[in-house]
């Protein structure tokens, strides 16, 4: 009866402390309603519009711009960029396409989705899709892995007859994610976010006046996007819950297997006549 209690006991501080694992691997909520979206896109990785996940940015434009915008990433994320672009009653067959680039601007590749498409002569729009790999916190230089920080997405026509140059469109972009939570945990984590112009220091000269502040530093930041609750570095996932929930486990199975296999503890009958 005492090892029952003592195990009862111990499965259930062990599910109180998966509650929260749990809660904090299910994909966040999306803000409700589109309010504050932005109404136009970038033409260059410079101008690039940031949008926040979960809101729906629209821009028009003209067929065979470059349209930019851009988004924070954290890692354990798994971002998804949808893309639909609203044709012109009239127009040949257009091929679409939409690329992801991380802060370093290196493309990104797709896990999955439709990246590329083709609208048929006279199709009302085009939907395309990109799912990428889940946001390391910590990566080898030589890898291509996505890192925490902002990323660009382009939206663009690579297959266009000439007189279809200069149509108008109208482009919509969606950005998600998903919380892979432990699965994606590494033993690592970038000193700064790839956030363009994070590392940019104004230079204090001898005088200390080059900031007009007593010389004191600033950081030149190009863009103002973050995960909402800050970058989380990856110090924190799920996994350490599990780990030590494995280890109470262990526990308490060399525990149960020595009070099953100690016997009674009470001296065994010594027969009549020794």
């Amino acid at each position: 009866m005492r090892i029952t209690r003592v195990l009862g006991a111990a499965l259930l501080a062990l599910g109180l402390a998966a509650a929260p694992a749990a809660a904090d691997s299910s994909p966040s909520a999306s803000p409700s309603g589109d309010s504050g979206a932005p109404t136009r896109a970038g033409t260059s990785f410079r101008t690039a519009t940031e949008i926040e996940q979960g809101q729906r940015a629209t821009a028009d434009a003209s067929t065979g711009d470059y349209l930019y915008w851009s988004f924070a990433a954290d890692a354990g994320r798994r971002p998804t960029v949808h893309a639909t672009v609203k044709l012109p009653e009239q127009h040949a067959t257009q091929t679409w396409q939409i690329d992801v680039y991380d802060g370093l601007r290196r493309r990104q590749a797709c896990q999955y989705g439709a990246q590329t498409r083709t609208a048929a002569q006279g199709a009302a729009s085009v939907e395309l899709a990109c799912v990428l790999r889940t946001v390391r916190a910590w990566s080898e230089p030589w890898a291509d892995d996505p890192l925490p920080g902002t990323y660009y997405v382009r939206l663009t026509v690579v297959g266009l007859q000439a007189s279809d140059l200069g149509l108008p469109v109208n482009a919509e972009v969606e950005v998600g994610s998903k919380d892979i939570g432990g699965a994606a945990a590494v033993d690592g984590s970038l000193a700064q976010p790839l956030v363009p112009g994070v590392a940019v220091k104004s230079r204090q000269d001898g005088s200390g006046s080059a900031n007009g502040e007593g010389g004191s530093k600033k950081a030149a930041v190009l863009s103002s996007i973050e995960p909402d609750g800050g970058w989380s570095s990856g110090w924190w996932s799920d996994r350490w819950v599990w780990t030590g929930i494995g280890a109470v486990l262990a526990a308490l199975a060399g525990i149960g297997g020595y009070a099953l296999t100690r016997g009674s503890g009470r001296p065994s009958r010594v027969p009549p006549g020794v």
